[in-house]
């Protein structure tokens, strides 16, 4: 199968190709970049492009139906990536994450593409009372990236309907976990540097919000089935992807991050104003469709591996919040040296 894996230069990039590659030695896989993380490399001492056969540098935004042919696949990882992000460049998130996603997937249809994977987030349930949320509950997404995510879904529902391309939306789990990339924007991955680098976590509210979370191995695990994946459940089919079990409150995420890095001492700020971006999700449909590519990894191994991971590159930076293990000071730092500019163009 030859596959093209756009944003692969990012977090979930490297492990993604060197999994499928595992998996599959056949498999040819390309890559296309923009390229604004591709030096934050961590704890590697080579590229982990080498599970990549082909590498292409350049904007999402500017690919044509001709770069798309003869592509059994594509797998569409590009976006701008999370809240700070989305919220800094909000009007940038809409035109990359959802039109320009939704432009691809069109002319990947016209090129002859037979599929395309979809790298959504179950951050499009929002604020959710009542239960975990299952594929068929309203979605009530609270930010420009979460909203830039279901209107992409919208588009790839209304293109399948004239495209013989079999279209999957996975609704990620908030991802952690260790990579050749790591970021430490996210809730886990700061837990664990926080306590190696302070000896502490503070949580900013009152640690009751829910998140379920997925390491990025088994986020690979479950792009590998969408490659695969029967056209009987629908042509389109937007699922939700994690495990039930894998549903955790911030506070409990602190709590593993604690007893993986003894000594770690927990903050909770008890009076905080309530977080709205809290849910549970049911990942019941996933269970049933692919059973076989269920999440593996538990909060303590992800836990365990990101520290790990970060004391092979000898971690200890208090202030890694402002460091390039952050994808927004990346960002920054590329347009306070006129590399980029505000539409997140290189500048040349």
């Amino acid at each position: 199968m030859k596959i093209l894996i756009t944003g692969n230069l990012g977090y979930i990039g490297p492990v993604l190709s060197k999994h499928l590659k595992t998996v599959n030695p056949q498999h040819y896989i390309v890559g296309i970049d923009s390229g604004f993380f591709a030096h934050c490399l961590t704890g590697v001492a080579y590229s982990p492009e080498i599970y990549v056969d082909q590498q292409y540098y350049g904007d999402i935004r500017k690919i044509n139906e001709d770069f798309l042919k003869g592509f059994d696949a594509v797998v569409h990882l590009a976006a701008v990536s999370n809240d700070p992000m989305g919220n800094k460049f909000e009007a940038v998130t809409d035109e990359i994450n959802h039109k320009a996603s939704v432009q691809l997937a069109n002319l990947a249809s016209k090129a002859g593409v037979k599929r395309f994977i979809f790298a959504s987030s179950c951050s499009i349930y929002g604020f959710a009372e009542g239960g975990p949320r299952t594929e068929t509950d309203a979605l009530n997404p609270l930010t420009a990236y979460a909203k830039s995510k279901v209107n992409t879904e919208i588009g790839l529902q209304k293109l399948s309907g004239a495209s013989d391309m079999i279209i999957t939306a996975l609704r990620f789990s908030t991802a952690c976990g260790m990579s050749e990339r790591i970021r430490l924007d996210l809730v886990l991955n700061d837990f664990v540097a926080s306590a190696l680098s302070t000896g502490k976590i503070v949580v900013l509210s009152d640690g009751s919000p829910w998140r379920p979370l997925i390491d990025v191995k088994d986020m690979a695990r479950a792009i590998d089935w969408a490659l695969i994946r029967s056209e009987a459940p629908g042509k389109y089919l937007a699922i939700n992807i994690g495990r039930n079990d894998f549903n955790y409150q911030v506070k409990q995420i602190a709590e593993v991050v604690a007893g993986v890095i003894p000594g770690t001492q927990t903050s909770i700020n008890t009076n905080a104003l309530p977080d709205k971006r809290s849910y549970q999700v049911d990942f019941s449909l996933f269970r049933k469709l692919a059973p076989d590519h269920l999440p593996l990894t538990t909060l303590v191994q992800s836990a365990t591996e990101i520290k790990n991971g970060l004391q092979t590159m000898q971690f200890n930076d208090a202030n890694f919040r402002e460091s390039q293990l952050i994808r927004l000071k990346v960002l920054e730092k590329h347009m306070a040296s006129n590399k980029l500019n505000a539409n997140l163009e290189w500048i040349f």
